[in-house]
């Protein structure tokens, strides 16, 4: 459905009226295009001073990797790393250069006095980031730190990152990146994610990166030769996230409802995927999932899509209600997880990534059932993370919550609600189906081995549960 007010503030009118008016100012988002640079102009890289120079070791191969133009400030010490990866850095004279991504190693702040370093990199440079650009900081787990001077400074910058998704506005994103000691190879996969046009939507999170399986892929087409599951396949996000992991490389198997099968066999040609139309709360459904996967020699992935919506305040919402939406959206994608890993359907290194909702973060009236669901999902990536981390297979499992996202769903939200849901975030616009496919897709791929128990917020940052 399209936004004629985003499309309204477009034009020089509208923005003048907007602007003088102090109404939201929506900028048109970059996405990703084939073909088009992943980092579409330059980078400012910089660091706090210190010892570990691990992870600027792991950002500047990344970089050289990208073939970005890089710059630092003259005082910076990661010219060296950059130097040792390849890269000759420009100088960042602070003239009239803009940059498309600022990125800062601050896996040094070990105090609240050298927080002061994350002041002074970035107060120079707010106002130099381009429209869509990337801010990107990079540190330690606080969890994992003993030291509490060096761990509270650690998640103090959760505070800092989240503020200046909401500060800088015209679209620029920031994100942290916790990076665990001695799990510096598995960063590339959310570097590259990140600072590219795939996370147009997906600002303010918190990622953390532990040790796994470091796994080559080509990088222009990191899905190639896999098997993905798709639930929920034949419309809306199902549909997008099937067409993302087929431009990828990945065989997809599009699952949903026999009903469904006329829709699903039209998006399954067009990618040249495998339909299978299957009730997912059926009690024959993982092995029939199975069936099919092993004609394909098992799955690499597995993206539980299928989900429902039956909304009525608690006081109006029958038993049926609750129970229907209870088993789509939770009963049985822990049924399937449990079927597919005890019967080896998944094989080494395999993603599952689980599609939870903001509701299930924020809660949401008239949705109980479905924020109750949506919640649960999440408590099923966190049980189970730890499970797969000691099975020696190299699996994850990860969860997205989306926020509004304009599809068929949305259009049939009240105006003013819908409009709401629009604007209270920090991009002031709602998302596409394929911001969340995007970001599926980097939770699936063969190099995010370091990626596993986290959840991701597709939702342009939020107001609600942020």
């Amino acid at each position: 459905m399209s936004d004629r007010y985003g499309e309204f503030v477009q034009s020089s009118l509208g923005k003048k009226v907007a602007k003088n008016l102090g109404l939201p100012l929506p900028v048109t988002l970059d996405r990703f295009e084939a073909g088009e640079p992943l980092v579409r102009g330059s980078v400012l890289v910089g660091r706090a001073d210190g010892d570990d120079k691990n992870i600027s070791a792991s950002v500047a191969r990344i970089l050289a990797d990208l073939h970005a133009e890089v710059y630092v400030n003259s005082s910076d010490d990661i010219k060296d790393a950059l130097a040792d990866a390849g890269i000759e850095a420009k100088a960042n004279t602070g003239g009239d250069d803009k940059f498309k991504a600022l990125v800062f190693d601050a896996s040094n702040i070990s105090n609240a006095d050298q927080l002061k370093e994350v002041y002074a990199f970035f107060h120079s440079e707010a106002r130099r980031v381009e429209q869509s650009g990337r801010v990107v900081i990079v540190g330690r787990p606080p969890e994992n730190i003993t030291d509490i001077e060096a761990s509270l400074a650690q998640r103090a910058l959760e505070g800092f990152v989240k503020s200046v998704g909401k500060e800088f506005k015209r679209g620029i994103t920031a994100q942290l990146v916790y990076v665990e000691e001695g799990a510096e190879q598995n960063l590339d996969s959310t570097l590259r994610f990140f600072t590219s046009a795939r996370s147009a939507y997906v600002s303010g999170q918190v990622v953390r990166i532990s040790k796994g399986n470091e796994v080559e892929v080509d990088w222009t087409q990191p899905l190639g030769g896999k098997t993905m599951l798709v639930t929920g396949a034949s419309r809306g996000i199902g549909e997008a996230i099937s067409r993302v992991l087929a431009r990828e490389g990945a065989h997809v198997i599009c699952l949903d409802l026999p009903q469904q099968q006329a829709d699903l066999q039209n998006v399954a040609s067009q990618i040249s995927g495998s339909v299978l139309t299957v009730d997912i709360t059926s009690e024959d459904a993982g092995k029939e999932i199975a069936e099919a996967a092993q004609k394909r020699g098992g799955l690499d992935a597995v993206i539980h899509n299928a989900g429902i919506t039956r909304d009525k305040t608690l006081a109006k919402m029958d038993e049926s209600k609750w129970d229907t939406v209870m088993d789509i959206n939770l009963g049985s994608v822990a049924r399937l997880n449990s079927y597919l890993l005890e019967n080896d359907v998944l094989n080494d290194d395999a993603r599952i990534v689980c599609v939870s909702s903001i509701s299930g973060i924020a809660g949401n009236m008239g949705q109980t059932n479905y924020a109750t669901s949506k919640a649960g999902v999440i408590g099923l990536v966190d049980a189970t993370a730890p499970q797969l981390d000691s099975n020696a297979k190299g699996m994850t499992i990860n969860a997205v919550a989306p926020g509004f996202i304009e599809t068929q769903m949305t259009a049939a939200i009240p105006f003013a609600i819908r409009e709401s849901g629009r604007r209270m975030n920090s991009m002031s616009q709602g998302g596409i189906p394929v911001d969340v496919a995007e970001t599926i897709a980097w939770l699936a791929s063969p190099a995010a081995g370091g990626l596993n128990g986290n959840t991701v917020r597709v939702c342009g940052q939020s107001l609600l549960g942020a």
